[in-house]
């Protein structure tokens, strides 16, 4: 009587268990196959969001800096060169943003060419990860130069020349840094280097 009880009951166990989950007793298999599943989807929407939404000032500033570096030594070289061989201040400064956008898409290029990437697809991420935070840098940084008196005329031995071009960069990254955020947030501008990282 008691032994027919208890297999009534494991029936019973067995039928509930597959009414709720496949047959074999697979079901907790794949509940939890499931929920892994979920949970990764989950998390793959957390970093979009990450890349394309929430944006921190460090991300940004990090970006900013990157693009400074080459600019900086672009600038400071073409303005060297120009003063040491006595130009004028238009062909001058010509070669200082030539050589600062050069140096500037450079430093991104090398990142991505020693990910793999083909030297063809590095100069278009180059192009698209730096063009608008360069292009914003040296507007504001020239400009800064052009308006401060005796500038555009100092030596290299000349203090005048050095804060004015130090001050200059100064100002430039702190007025590209949001422009900089505002682009990574939306999955622009800085942000396509990072598919490479």
């Amino acid at each position: 009587m008691e032994h027919t009880s208890h297999d009534a009951g494991a029936r019973d166990d067995r039928a509930a268990r597959q009414a709720h989950g496949s047959p074999g007793g697979h079901s907790g298999h794949s509940s939890r196959s499931s929920r892994s599943s979920r949970s990764s989807h989950d998390g793959h929407s957390d970093h979009v969001g990450h890349r394309h939404g929430g944006v921190t000032w460090s991300t940004a500033a990090k970006a900013t800096l990157h693009c400074l570096i080459g600019c900086a030594i672009g600038e400071i070289l073409g303005m060297a060169i120009g003063t040491a061989l006595m130009w004028g201040n238009v062909p001058t400064m010509i070669l200082a943003i030539t050589l600062a956008f050069l140096f500037g898409y450079s430093f991104t290029m090398f990142a991505v060419l020693r990910a793999g990437v083909d030297f063809r697809s590095a100069v278009k991420v180059a192009l698209a990860a730096d063009t608008v935070s360069i292009a914003v840098m040296e507007l504001v940084d020239n400009g800064i130069i052009a308006l401060v008196p005796g500038a555009m005329d100092a030596h290299l031995t000349d203090a005048l020349f050095w804060s004015s071009l130090l001050g200059g960069f100064v100002v430039a990254f702190v007025v590209t840094t949001p422009v900089n955020k505002w682009l990574i947030g939306r999955g622009k501008g800085h942000a396509v280097v990072h598919a490479y990282h």
